[in-house]
């Protein structure tokens, strides 16, 4: 069967505050776990009023210690906003505390808004443009010790934490294929290299120690409900939350809307339109021809799913939906 998973983006809604955010994560977490989903994992934003997830290596040990198999990770750490032997230390105590269930998934953006940025590292750009010399010396510091080796992860070294690479573009599909790594491509905000970068992946693909063949796991948004009008409202969430962001004011998750339409200009309702190209959204036999029509377009190995739902309660019931219908497309296709 398909491997299905979680990305949670850790939402903090209008009324209530990170505290709340983090009891709903734990709760999905451990029904995810129960309905089967693979792996559950976090991403690193910072200055985002609406997502709590800023310190995203401590959210995941809380996860991990509040669930018992489903692998949790990072979905993913924004390496250029940080040393490489400080997240091999990070992973290298998860994976002690919870071992074989730890994934670190890197990407090279910052995660925030350029202010952000140079709060965080006066030198974002450089940083950046180190991305492949980080994500091979952090490699390094949680595979096998060398002799005469000065400088270790403790813990880390030996540890081997799986590591993807995240991406929203041709860079990070050429970069996963040279180094012989998972790749994770982000079309559940960044639809429009996708196809692209998949193809790209599976013919420059080198094997690794880590991985013998190209794996990939796409991300995409699923919100699911009784109907599809239901699932509509739902979904206007989300509309809202890149409506805000293309405004440049980023809020708290919003209460879904009865007419997106009158809200925000044409020009921006279709702006959101476009990230959210690979939104599944309806019912479940709505989402059921949608996912088994993207599955056929991006031929994954592995789906990650999201869904930014204001009512937790409506949020756990999408993704109680997705994962009976992930279970029903793989009966199907074998």
């Amino acid at each position: 069967m398909m491997p299905f998973s979680v990305l949670d983006l850790a939402p903090i809604i209008d009324g209530s505050d990170a505290a709340g955010a983090f009891r709903n994560t734990i709760d999905l977490a451990q029904h995810a776990e129960r309905w089967g989903y693979r792996r559950y994992w976090l991403a690193e934003h910072h200055n985002m009023p609406g997502i709590a997830s800023a310190a995203t290596a401590v959210v995941i040990g809380h996860v991990a210690g509040a669930t018992s198999d489903i692998r949790v990770g990072a979905g993913g750490i924004m390496l250029p906003n940080h040393s490489p032997l400080v997240i091999a230390e990070q992973f290298g105590t998860l994976e002690s505390l919870y071992p074989g269930r730890i994934d670190l998934g890197l990407g090279r953006a910052p995660g925030s808004d350029p202010l952000t940025a140079r709060a965080m590292r006066r030198d974002a750009l450089a940083s950046a443009e180190r991305f492949p010399q980080d994500v091979q010396e952090l490699r390094a510091l949680l595979g096998p010790a060398q002799p005469n080796q000065h400088l270790r992860a403790v813990p880390g070294a030996d540890l081997n934490v799986p590591i993807w690479i995240l991406g929203s573009s041709l860079f990070g599909a050429q970069l996963a294929a040279a180094l012989g790594l998972p790749f994770a491509f982000a079309a559940h905000f960044a639809p429009e290299a996708l196809l692209h970068a998949l193809d790209l992946y599976r013919r420059e693909f080198q094997p690794s120690t880590q991985l013998g063949q190209p794996y990939t796991m796409v991300g995409a948004n699923v919100v699911a409900a009784s109907d599809d009008i239901a699932a509509g409202r739902l979904f206007t969430t989300a509309q809202q939350q890149f409506i805000n962001l293309f405004r440049g004011v980023p809020s708290r998750l919003q209460p879904p809307l009865d007419d997106i339409d009158a809200y925000g200009s044409p020009a921006e309702r279709a702006g959101a339109d476009r990230v959210l190209k690979y939104a599944m959204v309806g019912s479940r036999t709505t989402v059921h021809e949608q996912l088994e029509a993207f599955i056929h377009l991006t031929k994954p190995d592995e789906v990650m799913i999201t869904a930014q739902i204001y009512d937790h309660t409506a949020r756990l019931r999408s993704f109680e939906i997705a994962a009976e219908l992930f279970r029903e497309l793989s009966q199907t296709s074998g």
